[in-house]
């Protein structure tokens, strides 16, 4: 229920064949030989060339001028000889990232600029990239696709059955928020053809938002939005051929409309497409290897599990493309494994008790594999390496000295990486460095140095962990006020969120910091603590992660609940008279569900843009985490906090956006006439037309921001007493 984004390692060599990544989901573009990056400065393209760092401009920003109007880059790809570069421009959002726009081709010899798609509309290309051999660009329009000629400048529709319903090569709301799903379309590696997703949402049922404030009328705005026990948009797969613009079907088996593709990638180096399936319920994960030449399928891998399985981060080919990397939960902990493309074979590359975070780099030269863990504190985050045929041991590639996050943005060549590091006590600082050496490219720019310079903060946070009555160990941090005396007893705000979507919990930047109050918190006199309960995706293994399946609204909640008894037990200085919780999205239904279900410790609840009935969200999300509601909806009446409305003694303030596309404010009027209906009194703040963020508009974050703060110092009075 909050934006989540899929990290996916790109390899440099398919880098002119990628697409145009919205900045927003950009990491470093490496050189083809990952001993340089490029960047965008001033408005200038440059190349970086490392260790030394230097500079050299590739396109100048005075040569980017076209129709009488200055070409900002906003994003950029380079054709394979690297001759040529797609720039991306005038972008607009949809939905969530800014992913339509114009696009134009700059030839970096004569300097020549055209325009891609100029018999379309303004800001309406999306996800154009070269082909293979730089010759063409090909690109999605109004649910189209189109490949434009760049010798003659012909564009050649290659769909033409798109619509507002009928979507091809990009996806309908629930692929794109719940899937990650927004590219869909792909060039093979020969550059004859294209393979697709093709979503077919005419029978979603539209969901009406209303407009009360642009015009004197009303007027509704329409979210094609499958909700909880609806079938969700038909998917399949397609291969259009460039030359004669037909499109062959693949035959993935099992019903279109019950089965989800997350995931479709070419085999390297063949005229064969691999991909996910999900079944509907999400549990059932099938790998398919499709011919693309006549559309036979065979599958070549399968995996159930009791919860649910995610969708995949992508596949790393090796071997020549005759192995790929997958991870699995198989044996309880997130794993790397080695697969063959026949399926014949699967050996696992990383053993031990410990969950993998995130796989950084597949450097198959030297037979080692880089990704994120964190075996001993899963608030924390370090690069690890083993070795690539599983004979290795797992090795710390991060220094010790240095405990927090981190995370690396590393060269395909496995020379250089991009070291960034937080704590709850330092702000992110990076430094470059030589991976295989593990030194810094610069003294003056190493963390050292950088640490050196800086001041601790005034407040320390304090991470800690609480076991409740149930036997579960909780993490926790708590930040205390600057003039803390523990004989005296002091208000605690409880920040939280609860569900699989993300953690609280973590050693980074910004931990113990409350972004929302409108002043200083620890000043005033508060303590902020955060608690991690089960189901979080936390590195602590499976168990730990699915434990919510079909609990979301109890496992959870009873979690938060007896965590916060044990602490407010065995710390004399919380005062358990002045107990405030708040929470966003999910976090805003645990709130709800906290002060309605556990009202004797919780007295106050803030709740933003909450799921109070979970029968109203997407489908993809809450039966993939709940079960399926065609089989009994038990489970989400339980978990539901309208459900417990009536329990309400405290004070609750509510707050939505009634422009919320993605939790509806539906929610908020379903809550507010079952706390009618019990005599329950509670303040709310609707933000008209405001989305999930409820960040547009002038003033709304500093009102959001007073709003909370007034309402937190009226009913959990700051201090100590």
């Amino acid at each position: 229920m909050i934006l989540k984004v899929t990290k996916k390692l790109i390899a440099v060599a398919v880098l002119s064949v990628c697409m145009v990544l919205p900045a927003a989901a950009q990491k470093i573009r490496w050189t083809e030989d990952g001993n340089g990056y490029y960047a965008i400065e001033r408005g200038n393209l440059v190349s970086v060339s490392l260790p030394k760092t230097e500079r050299k401009v590739l396109v100048a920003a005075a040569n980017l001028k076209a129709e009488g109007k200055q070409i900002n880059i906003r994003d950029f790809a380079f054709s394979a000889d690297g001759s040529k570069v797609l720039i991306y421009t005038n972008s607009k959002k949809v939905w969530r990232y800014d992913t339509r726009g114009d696009y134009w081709v700059l030839d970096l010899k004569t300097q020549k600029l055209a325009r891609i798609g100029r018999d379309k509309p303004a800001s309406s290309l999306m996800f154009a990239k070269f082909s293979p051999s730089g010759n063409e660009v090909a690109y999605v329009s109004e649910h189209n696709l189109y490949v434009d000629d760049l010798s003659t400048g012909i564009t050649k529709a290659l769909t033409l059955d798109g619509t507002k319903r009928l979507i091809n090569g990009t996806f309908d709301w629930a692929y794109e928020e719940e899937f990650d799903c927004r590219d869909g379309f792909r060039w093979s590696p020969d550059g004859r053809s294209l393979a697709y997703w093709q979503i077919d949402a005419t029978k979603i049922k539209n969901f009406l938002m209303i407009d009360n404030i642009d015009s004197i009328y009303s007027y509704t705005i329409p979210v094609e939005y499958p909700k909880v026990g609806q079938d969700p948009s038909a998917c399949k797969i397609g291969i259009v051929d460039i030359a004669t613009a037909k499109t062959s079907w693949v035959n993935v088996p099992g019903d279109q409309v019950q089965n989800y593709i997350p995931r479709m990638e070419w085999i390297p180096g063949t005229n064969n497409i691999i991909l996910q399936q999900l079944n509907r319920e999400q549990n059932e994960s099938k790998l398919f290897i499709g011919n693309a030449a006549n559309g036979s399928v065979r599958q070549i891998f399968s995996e159930k599990d009791k919860a649910w399985i995610d969708a995949a981060p992508g596949w790393n080919w090796i071997s020549g493309g005759k192995e790929f990397i997958w991870q699995s939960e198989k044996d309880g902990w997130k794993h790397l494994y080695r697969l063959t493309s026949d399926g014949k074979r699967s050996s696992l590359i990383t053993k031990g008790d410990y969950d993998i975070i995130e796989l950084k780099l597949v450097d198959e030269k030297n037979n080692y594999v880089y990704f994120l863990a964190s075996p001993a504190n899963a608030t924390q985050r370090y690069l690890f390496r083993t070795k690539l045929d599983g004979k290795g041991k797992l090795e710390q590639v991060t220094p010790s000295i240095f405990p927090g996050t981190h995370n690396y943005d590393i060269s395909p060549n496995g020379l250089f990486a991009r070291h960034t590091f937080s704590s709850a006590a330092v702000a992110p600082i990076q430094e470059w460095m030589n991976l295989s050496t593990g030194n810094p490219l610069t003294m003056d720019g190493s963390l050292t140095n950088q640490l050196a310079k800086r001041t601790p903060p005034k407040n320390k946070v304090e991470f800690f962990q609480v076991t409740t009555e149930d036997g579960v160990t909780l993490d926790g941090w708590m930040q205390k006020p600057a003039d803390f005396n523990p004989s005296k007893k002091y208000p605690v705000v409880f920040y939280v969120y609860g569900e699989p979507a993300s953690q609280t919990v973590t050693d980074t930047w910004g931990a113990g910091q409350n972004f929302l109050y409108a002043g200083d918190m620890m000043a005033d006199g508060y303590v902020y603590v955060s608690l991690e309960n089960r189901g979080a995706p936390a590195p602590k293994g499976r168990e730990w992660r699915k434990s919510i399946y079909q609990k979301i609204g109890t496992l959870n909640i009873r979690d938060q609940a007896q965590g916060a008894k044990k602490l407010l037990a065995s710390r004399p200085y919380l005062d358990a008279g002045r107990v405030a919780v708040w929470g966003w999205s999910g976090g805003g239904s645990s709130t709800l569900n906290l002060l309605f279900q556990y009202p004797d410790i919780y007295q106050t609840g803030i709740a933003i843009a909450a799921v109070g009935n979970q029968l109203t969200y997407d489908n993809i999300y809450q039966e993939r985490y709940m079960g399926s509601p065609l089989k009994t909806t038990e489970a989400y009446v339980k978990g539901s906090p309208i459900t417990y409305a009536g329990n309400l003694k405290g004070n609750l303030l509510y707050i939505h956006g009634t422009g919320d596309d993605n939790v509806h404010y539906q929610n908020a009027e379903m809550l507010i006439n079952e706390l009618i209906r019990h005599g329950k009194t509670f303040q709310m703040m609707a933000y008209p037309n405001r989305t999930h963020s409820i960040s547009e508009g002038e003033g709304t974050g500093k009102h959001l921001s007073l709003t909370y703060t007034r309402f937190l110092k009226e009913h959990c009075p700051p201090g100590a007493r």
